[in-house]
């Protein structure tokens, strides 16, 4: 067997090969000559172990304890016991997946071994396992993909920084403390890792959420979605409380009832928490035959839907995470030369510039108004399809951004020095 750049063992609470940013990065690593092994969930269907595209795979059953958002408003005794049930929940499932993943990195090991584990958060509390591999001689990398803190802030609509937040804060600390090497989506969050949480700046490498061309193409249309002859919009990704969906379906109602168009289809793909509240939202606007809930689906019927839309959407509101973290959805936007309607937040403006319309953040009515102008102007979307595919193509593509993932991992192995690196760090 030919001898591998080096061994790296990966942890991520979500499912493999389905988080894009997981398996861009290890594939780049096994196409630049390292030994990957990915821990994992476990999806229905899906086998505890196998290899996926020369990556090695194992699987761990979720644990879901509770629900995460209450059926309704919660007010007085039940607003304090919904609290505890989510305290609970979490804490629950992330010392369970936390210790499924030490078990069984301690097994790969011994069968197979690694010189890095690899972590990407949430949750923070993958630090245990990075320790104590640490103490055995390997390195860690800290792969940051959500601030934990304003995540929490920004699901449950709080500003009050309480004992949860301030736990999280220093999770996240010893989580960038431990690592030699931290792996930032962004210029806001490798300022965090710097000036919050104490990271040396040359050991921070900004690795952007990049879509893979060799993944991300137009595809064939949807033939009936054509065939409505309307003007087709299309929001992918995640739906929890905050995505911004609410704020999505809200603009939609004003769309049809303030502007009186009807000349258009809202496809909504992704999954989430929040998906039950949002198809009875949806009814209760009355936009419901306007719009289409596809749930998570795979890769192909994905593309079809993104090769179809006229307009994407980026409904992600104004929040404590939002404002500083970069959505994969919108490259993968650009990538398909498809103009985008968003809310104006620092780091979607620095990514999409003149592939987006930007709007007052959280404002529904403009967010609708923004959509029926790029409705009737073919020629700028168009244009604004064209800026984007082409940011793209020279700078936010995989191809790209992917290539400070291979100069942290060197500088982990030694290859080459800080020095070296030099700029490419914070590129």
């Amino acid at each position: 067997m030919k001898a591998s750049a080096g061994r790296v063992l990966m942890l991520v609470e979500n499912n493999f090969p389905a988080d894009t940013r997981v398996r861009n990065e290890a594939s780049t690593l096994v196409a630049n000559g390292y030994r990957v092994t990915v821990v994992a969930l476990r999806a229905p269907g899906e086998r505890p172990h196998e290899v996926v595209d020369g990556v090695i795979v194992y699987r761990i059953p979720r644990l879901t304890v509770f629900g995460k958002l209450p059926a309704a408003k919660p007010t007085g005794f039940g607003k304090l016991l919904h609290k505890l049930r989510v305290f609970v929940g979490y804490t629950t499932e992330y010392s369970y997946f936390t210790s499924a993943c030490l078990a069984v990195s301690l097994y790969v090991l011994v069968t197979d071994g690694f010189d890095v584990i690899h972590a990407h958060n949430p949750p923070d509390t993958l630090v245990v396992v990075a320790a104590v591999h640490k103490l055995l001689g390997r390195k860690s990398v800290f792969d940051h993909h959500d601030l934990s803190p304003e995540l929490y802030l920004s699901r449950y609509r709080t500003n009050v920084e309480g004992l949860v937040t301030r736990g999280l804060r220093l999770l996240e600390k010893l989580s960038v403390r431990c690592a030699d090497v931290v792996i930032a989506t962004n210029e806001s969050y490798r300022n965090i890792d710097i000036e919050r949480n104490g990271a040396a700046a040359e050991r921070v490498f900004i690795v952007r959420n990049g879509p893979d061309s060799t993944r991300v193409r137009l595809s064939t249309p949807d033939e009936r979605l054509r065939s409505m002859n309307k003007k087709i919009l299309v929001y992918v990704g995640a739906m929890n409380p905050q995505d911004g969906v609410e704020h999505l379906l809200v603009a939609l109602t004003h769309l049809l009832h303030d502007l009186k168009r009807t000349d258009f289809y809202c496809v909504l793909i992704g999954s989430g928490d929040s998906v039950p509240a949002l198809r009875a939202q949806a009814a209760a606007l009355g936009v419901d035959d306007h719009v289409l809930f596809t749930g998570f689906i795979p890769d192909a019927d994905l593309l079809r839907y993104l090769s179809t839309a006229d307009i994407c959407l980026d409904p992600n509101p104004s929040s404590p995470l939002n404002d500083v973290s970069t959505w994969i959805k919108v490259m993968e936007y650009m990538a398909l030369s498809k103009p985008i309607v968003s809310f104006d937040l620092k780091e979607t403006r620095v990514s999409a510039r003149d592939a987006a319309v930007y709007v007052t953040p959280n404002n529904e009515a403009e967010f609708a108004a923004a959509i029926a102008t790029l409705m009737d102007d073919p020629a700028r979307r168009a244009e604004m399809g064209r800026c984007g595919r082409l940011r793209v193509a020279t700078e936010l593509g995989w191809h790209v951004t992917s290539q400070n993932l291979v100069r942290a991992y060197e500088v982990l192995f030694e290859r080459i020095g800080l020095r070296e690196a030099g700029s490419t760090a914070v590129s």
